[in-house]
């Protein structure tokens, strides 16, 4: 049975290139092995080989790479953007064919057990091969860098090697040896030197911050190109893909007057990843892998079936950025953006069924009706799709009063000041929201006495939703209304709710509540 790996060490040299080629002769003299790629990047200082081949040749050849970096690599001497701890940084082996990840992390025991007694360099293990909970996220084994973590192993017993003496090669470092599923290493480059803009896109994205699943991501600097970047590794790209990455990286840019200016793939990236994201930029319709044409090829030659993958309808593909923009870990869009959505929705269902029914010779003696309901319910539903964005807006004012400077008396108080503008400005969109709903609510039962009776359940949907959206805009009211001091205000407010919840048909809650 065929057995393959792919091992991809980074080095901690990435301007020299007489120097990586060569660590690359050492590992190309292993028969059995294959160097599919190689990535130098001068800014990062650091280079990303990628090696595959049977699991038993690669772990010899990772070892040679690691004797041959010590020879040339002096962390002492190096300097570059991307965090580092060891002359050869990180060694993960990754199962790919009649090898599984169990496989993987025995193998990573083994090399790192042999890097030490070979070449008396210090071991730490991550990803599957970890051995302390902690350890599992490379960031917290590489925090503090060489020098720090040189510093701190002097005094803090829990930032001791896995394997080896308690002290840093003098050059080398340590090397941190894993075992994990593929990963793509994928860097969005963003119009601006602002290093705090792309620190605050990593945390907002990553899932140790509350992000995306599957990501992991730190702002870097290219002095090179007086570009800031956001530096991203891809754990599980089926599930968390590219391309929902970028568009979440393009939204957090935008918040600070940013955008991308590129983005790039380090190292080696599976087809599938390529074919998931140009199925989304492109928005091709009814793709299937099998419309690649080295897929079919490969196919034909193999005597394989080229399965076509599922694939979302025309309306899904409509629908999916707004609910991928809900489904965010961000605070907006929230319940207020969604409950606005839905009494757009109903409006728009609404539209559909007044359009519909002045069409049919049933409802003739209607048609000056319906078409006056069909003009209203389109103003209708252009006001409450505006009012999506301007709840969100709202939030985002209420959250930037919070992070307002909060150190002497007078910032204090202007700080507080601002958030009871900005809260009574969040009650007031979604009060608003609450009203229109309500009177759509109103007007799609005034239409079922002349709308179609084939439209019957259109229609009620549409007034379902109306109330849902009603009911979630007046949630997000009275929750703006606790943290408000103007009691004349609140209580007012309370009272508006209170009739609506009326109109809607609902019992009133207390308005003292």
């Amino acid at each position: 049975m065929k057995r393959l790996i792919e091992c991809v060490p980074n080095f901690s040299e990435g301007r020299d290139a007489l120097k990586v080629d060569a660590i690359l002769a050492a590992m190309s003299n292993v028969a059995g092995v294959y160097v599919l790629d190689r990535e130098l990047d001068a800014d990062h200082n650091r280079s990303v080989v990628t090696l595959a081949g049977d699991p038993d040749a690669v772990a010899e050849a990772a070892l040679l790479g690691v004797g041959k970096a010590l020879e040339l690599i002096d962390l002492t001497k190096h300097s570059g953007a991307h965090p580092r701890i060891g002359a050869t940084d990180v060694l993960p082996f990754i199962p790919i064919d009649g090898v599984n990840l169990e496989d993987c992390v025995a193998l990573a025991r083994r090399v790192g057990n042999e890097i030490w007694n070979r070449y008396r360099i210090p071991v730490y293990f991550y990803e599957a091969a970890a051995q302390r909970p902690e350890r599992v996220n490379l960031e917290n084994i590489r925090r503090g860098q060489f020098e720090g973590l040189r510093e701190e192993m002097k005094r803090d017993h829990n930032r001791l090697p896995d394997i080896g003496e308690p002290k840093l090669h003098p050059t080398a470092g340590a090397t941190v040896v894993g075992a994990r599923k593929f990963l793509i290493a994928y860097n969005v480059n963003l119009n601006t030197a602002d290093m705090g803009i792309a620190n605050k896109i990593a945390k907002a994205i990553r899932f140790s911050s509350g992000g995306l699943r599957y990501v992991k991501s730190m702002g870097v600097e290219l002095k090179a190109r007086n570009l800031a970047q956001v530096s991203i590794n891809l754990t599980d790209f089926e599930q968390t893909p590219m391309h929902r990455v970028y568009e979440m990286v393009k939204r957090e840019a935008a918040r600070y007057g940013a955008m991308p200016v590129g983005s790039e793939i380090v190292g080696l990236v599976p087809k599938k990843a390529i074919e998931m994201a140009a199925d989304y930029f492109l928005q091709l319709e009814n793709f299937s892998p099998a419309q690649v044409f080295e897929n079919r090829l490969e196919a034909v030659l193999t005597g394989e079936s080229v399965v076509p993958a599922a694939k979302e309808g025309k309306l899904a593909t409509l629908a999916r950025p707004f609910l991928e923009a809900v489904a965010a870990p961000t605070a907006t869009p929230g319940g207020g953006s969604v409950s606005a959505y839905a009494s757009a929705l109903a409006a728009s269902l609404g539209q559909m069924v007044a359009g519909l029914s002045r069409k049919k010779k049933s409802q003739a003696a209607y048609v000056d009706r319906l078409s006056e309901a069909l003009d209203g319910l389109g103003r209708a539903s252009a006001e409450l799709t505006e009012a999506i964005d301007r709840d969100s807006s709202s939030y985002d004012a209420v959250m930037a009063a919070h992070r307002l400077p909060q150190g002497h008396a007078e910032e204090t108080k202007q700080r507080e000041d601002a958030i009871q503008d900005a809260t009574r400005g969040a009650s007031e969109v979604p009060l608003e929201v609450a009203e229109r709903s309500v009177a759509l609510f109103e007007r799609l039962g005034q239409l079922a006495s002349i709308a179609a009776a084939s439209m019957k359940s259109d229609l009620e949907v549409a007034r379902l939703l109306a109330s849902a959206g009603a009911q979630g805009a007046l949630a997000n009211v009275e929750i703006n209304l606790d943290g408000l001091r103007d009691r004349g205000y609140v209580s007012a407010t309370r009272k508006k709710i209170a009739a609506l919840r009326e109109r809607l048909g609902e019992t009133p809650r207390s308005i003292g509540a």
